[in-house]
This record gives structure tokens, sequence and C-alpha cells, in this order.
């Protein structure tokens, strides 16, 4: 088998679940409660919440655990709006966000803010001169994703900062879904970041976990109301064994960081140095440094994505086309036709994504069987001539 598809979620790596396992079976108290089994529990918790803020730079008291990417989007977000809406309810977001983040800026457009989505480039980048053109008086937040997860796509989030600086009661938000671990920290992080989403099954981690990173003295409104859990922001008992977990697989996945993505980096290069120049194929994910090393996107004419997924899903090849998260609804491609791709091109895109623990030899046995492929419907669709 050869699996394509880590962008959609990763494979649990072995020692996550060894974790997980041992806090199930041993450390079963919850944090919250006073006898020397939550104690046990509160001081695993803490213990995994000051590893991870270790492991980002960032202090212990800033990290909050959620269900996941959707969830730690929609605090970050939906929390800004509610909680600064007397000081301003202007919003600005790009036009390429994954929809866990599209999908609120929608709601909150129902509920009476105002909106603006910020064009992309041809790379699907924002222009940080747009950014400064949008802002006004009235901004309360900027939501830019760090690494499209579509095509892969490095949004300027250092300009952006720099920008923000001159409007310091701005929230500033960044979806760091698909960035954690893939040797681009620098890119994506800066002091000027005010909150940042993460997702623990995008790193080899459990589902039903995640991060939200909010800096210490940036109040958001809560979403659920409870008995406190999370300094208030995130009520309900905490996932103890799945952020455990979690709290291993981020250590995990930094460790070797820079040789890890540079196998990617690789991987990604094998397949895009046999595809570019062929007739009938667009790539939408350059082998560039403000590209991510795990994402490959890539169309080619005259077959749908979906045609093209299924048909390797019968060599045991799993790819996917653009994101997991839309494949099966309207947004599909929705970064493709946000860039002004045409509808025939953007309908046939395929996104390949690479982690550590693929190889060379899976990227040579892919481009084989993708190649009969290509030739057949390059036939059939008379490309090249």
């Amino acid at each position: 088998m050869i699996y394509f598809d880590n962008s959609a979620t990763t494979r649990m790596a072995p020692e996550a679940l060894e974790t997980y396992d041992q806090v199930v079976k041993n450390i079963w108290g919850n944090p919250s409660s006073l006898h020397k089994l939550g104690d046990r529990a509160h001081q695993l918790l803490e213990a995994s919440r000051r590893q991870i803020a270790d492991l980002m730079g960032v202090k212990p008291h800033e990290i909050f655990f959620t269900s996941g990417g959707t969830e730690s989007n929609n605090t970050a977000i939906k929390g800004t709006a509610l909680a600064k809406r007397e000081f301003g309810k202007h919003l600005i977001t790009s036009s390429v966000e994954h929809a866990s983040v599209a999908n609120t800026f929608n709601e909150l457009e129902n509920l009476g803010f105002r909106v603006t989505r910020l064009p992309v480039d041809k790379e699907g980048r924002v222009n940080p001169e747009d950014l400064k053109r949008a802002l006004d008086s009235d901004t309360t937040l900027v939501s830019i994703m760090g690494v499209n997860n579509e095509i892969g796509t490095i949004q300027p989030i250092r300009e952006i900062s720099e920008i923000l600086e001159d409007y310091p009661n701005v929230h500033f938000h960044v979806d760091n879904v698909q960035a954690f671990g893939k040797g681009i920290w620098d890119q994506v992080f800066t002091s000027r970041v005010d909150m940042m989403s993460f997702s623990s099954h995008k790193f080899h981690g459990p589902r039903g976990i995640g991060i939200l990173y909010k800096k210490e003295g940036r109040m958001i409104m809560p979403l659920c109301e409870g008995g406190g859990q999370e300094k208030g922001l995130r009520s309900g008992t905490e996932n103890l064994a799945a952020i455990a977990a979690m709290a291993r697989a981020a250590r995990l996945v930094l460790t070797g960081e820079s040789e890890k993505a540079a196998r990617e980096t690789a991987i990604k290069r094998r397949i895009s140095d046999y595809l570019a120049g062929k007739p009938g194929i667009h790539i939408f994910s350059p082998m560039q440094d403000n590209f991510a090393p795990h994402v490959l996107c890539f169309a080619l004419e005259g077959i749908r994505g979906e045609t093209l997924v299924h048909t390797l899903e019968e060599q045991d090849i799993y790819i996917s086309t653009t994101s997991a998260c839309a494949s099966k609804t309207a947004d599909e491609a929705s970064t493709l036709v946000a860039m002004r791709t045409p509808d025939d091109i953007a309908t046939s895109a395929v996104r390949l994504s690479f982690d550590e623990t693929n190889t060379l030899a899976e990227a040579d046995e892919f481009i084989a069987a993708f190649d009969k492929i290509y030739r057949h419907f390059a036939k059939i669709n008379h490309l090249g001539e």
C-alpha cells in the first residue's frame, strides 16, 4: 500500500498509541478531582501542556486543549468576534481558507458582522498590500492560514505580522493545522500571532484532540460553558489519554524535523520532475520555498479528480482530491476556484501529501502506476497533438 493522503490524516505513531493505551489503563482519574487519582491525572495534563508549549516556544498557560482544528478555529474566530463586537464588527480572512474557517466567517456574516475576504494570486497567496487596504478602525480580527491545505501555499505570515504591528488591538489568528512539523515554523509563526490552531491527527497523534494557542492577554469568549476546565475557555472533562498521546506525537514529529522535511521535499521533487512539461498536466504546487514540502497538487486534463483517485485506489495507492473535508461537497477545489483556475481543470485536480514515513521507492511506484493512466487518457484526449 502507498499512502499519499497525509494532509487528510496520518497514521497514529506506535509510540503515541502506546502512551494512549497506558494512560487509559493506569491514569483514569478526572483531572479536576481533589483526591490523589485526580491529582495524578492533573499532573500528567499539565506536564503534557508544558511539553507542547516548550516544543512551540510559548508559555504553558497559552496552550488550550480542544477536540481538533475545527473547534480551535471556531473558538478563535467566534470567540474574538463575540468578545470584541462592541469595539468593531469588521473581520478579515482570505478566500482560500479551510471550510472550518470559511464557514465560520459565513455564519458570523449572517449574524451581522462585516467580512472582507482577501483575493489570492495565481499561486493561492494573499497580497499583504490588500490586507493593509482592508484594515480600518472597525477591524477586530484577521485570520489567515499558514499553509493551504489544498495546494500547500505558505501564506506571508511574517509580512502580515509586520503590518499588524501598527494595529495592536486587532487579533491575529493563524490556522496552522497543515504547518506543524514541516520545517517551516519560522515562516508561519511570529511574536505578533495571537492565536493558532492545530490538530493532532495531522502529525501522527489520535483523532479528536487538538490545540489552540492563545497569547496571554488576548481575551476571547468561550463557546461552551460548563465546569470551567481549560481556564474557563473550553469546559468539559479533558481527554487526558489523547492529550498525552498528542504531546508525545508532537515531540516525535519535531525530532529530526529538518531531515524529515527534506525527505518529503525529495519525494515531491521526484514526482514533480516526472509531471513537469507533460501535455495536459497542470501543477499547482511548484518546487519553491514558499510552498510546503509535503503537498503536491496537480490536474490531468480530461479526467475528473475523483476518477483518478479511485483508479489509483484499485492499485492500492491512496491520494485525494483537494481537501478531504470538502471532497464530497460543493466546496471542492475552492482554492483553485479562488485562483481563477478554469472549472474543467479545477475539477480534475488531485492532491498528494507526504510524511516522513514515505519513500522515494513509493514515489517511483506511483510514477509507474500513474504513467500508464496518463498514457491511456492522453491518447483518448489527444493530448500533445
